[in-house]
């Protein structure tokens, strides 16, 4: 007889576990004029006491990281090599490493502001410097905390109860509801390292943790509200975030049936396997199903999990993670803020926008593009720009093309999910081009 899980100290486990996860990561809190999540509140009070140490703190890191993987790679020391979690933060390719390196070296540069301007200005390296702060903190609040979300069984017990939905409009796990969640109300980052730590267990395949990455990292409503006032439209807002969540939903609808996503293997992880049983047999109702489910989750958690995976997830982001975020992020934001580039390539959009009926549509083409970049830099773009309706059109595109290489972009190639640079400009453009005419559509029925 197969063994049940649902008693006293798993339900206990499963609600006040989850309850708490769900509370730091999806409870809205009022903060200000707007809200956010105790987790982003908690990052806050982080950034707050570190004061004027952190970027000393985040650029110690990033040198270290680059200093030990170069020590790595040329002497291959034991201590790294035959340690899991040492080989897998600083064993690096090629790659990864001319990126540490290059992060460590941009790193101090824009601390002690010494360098080209196009390096430590504003724009580039003083920005990414500023972002990576932000991800540091994310990171320290962010690892200890993410077992009670993942691991507690609240997952398991979504995953069951929404796959009917889910899983049939966007051919993913109902447990990806949860990620989901976890943009709109925290940020599009920890969604996505969420993600990937699911991938890591074995509870996403890789098309299912590719698709869930690019289309369901939302940013949060707060940065939403920051980018309708930075381009003078907040008092449209409510329009505004109704038309990015509609045309999120079904961008995410497309993208799941075409390629590249449609084409990455659905298969799990080889090391681990897969780890997922959402399917509900027939003879057995779906909510009690849901707490069974729940409650197995649950019954494996515990306090050595949370510091061990804690300690793991930690390292591997201060390490390895956001040293490549830096040396990529200032890369892409000196060649959006520096050369031509993004005003070459966008004059087909310009074309695109034109035939839509646009106003001022070659003048903010490249704010279509350069979003890949940094999902800020549109809006700095467009605010001299009269017509709020075109305002409306790239603040919404802006929002819904996800696919910015300063944050999500970056730990997207940096994970184990099979999405590499080229295919992730084939994402972003197919949003782009699918968007643009139904933001344009909504924009018209409010303007």
């Amino acid at each position: 007889m197969e063994k049940k899980y649902t008693n006293t100290a798993n339900l206990l486990t499963f609600i006040l576990g989850s309850a708490f996860g769900i509370i730091m990561f999806l409870v809205p809190v009022p903060h200000g004029a707007t809200f956010t999540t105790l987790l982003d509140f908690f990052c806050s009070f982080l950034k707050k006491s570190f004061g004027a140490s952190l970027p000393y703190l985040v650029t110690g890191c990033v040198t270290f990281a680059g200093a030990v993987s170069l020590y790595d790679y040329i002497f291959k020391p034991a201590w790294i090599r035959e340690h899991d979690v040492f080989s897998k933060v600083f064993s690096s390719s090629p790659l990864y490493l001319c990126s540490k390196v290059l992060g460590a070296i941009f790193a101090i540069m824009c601390l002690f502001k010494v360098g080209p301007e196009y390096i430590i200005s504003v724009d580039t390296g003083a920005t990414m410097l500023g972002l990576c702060n932000t991800l540091f903190c994310i990171v320290l609040s962010f690892s200890f905390i993410m077992p009670f979300l993942t691991d507690c069984g609240i997952m398991e017990f979504l995953g069951v109860i929404m796959r009917p939905v889910v899983h049939p409009l966007f051919r993913v796990p109902g447990r990806a509801s949860v990620d989901l969640m976890a943009s709109w109300f925290g940020a599009s980052n920890a969604a996505v390292i969420l993600t990937r730590e699911q991938y890591n267990r074995g509870f996403y395949t890789k098309r299912e943790a590719g698709y869930i990455m690019t289309n369901f990292s939302l940013v949060s409503i707060p940065f939403c509200l920051i980018i309708a006032t930075t381009i003078g439209i907040e008092q449209y807002f409510p329009a505004f975030y109704l038309c990015i969540c509609l045309v999120g939903i079904i961008l995410a609808a497309i993208i799941a049936r075409i390629p590249p996503i449609s084409t990455v293997p659905n298969t799990y992880r080889e090391s681990v396997g897969k780890n997922l049983d959402e399917h509900v047999p027939e003879d057995v109702e779906l909510l009690p199903y849901a707490v069974e489910m729940a409650c197995r989750r649950a019954n494996s958690f515990g306090i050595k999990g949370i510091i061990s995976g804690g300690m793991e997830v930690t390292l591997g982001m201060l390490f390895d993670l956001i040293p490549i975020v830096l040396s990529w992020g200032i890369l892409a934001l000196m060649v959006a803020t520096y050369t031509p580039i993004f005003q070459w390539l966008s004059y087909p959009m310009g074309m695109y926008l034109n035939v839509l009926g646009v106003a001022d549509a070659f003048k903010v083409a490249p704010a279509t593009l350069v979003g890949f970049a940094d999902m800020f830099i549109p809006a700095l773009l467009i605010t001299g720009i009269e017509s709020v309706e075109t305002k409306f059109i790239i603040g919404v595109l802006s929002l819904v093309q996800i696919i910015y290489m300063t944050e999500v972009g970056a730990i997207i190639i940096k994970s184990e999910v099979p999405l590499n640079f080229g295919k992730l400009v084939i994402i972003f453009l197919e949003r782009t081009i699918i968007a643009i005419p139904l933001i344009v559509a909504f924009a018209r029925l409010v303007f």
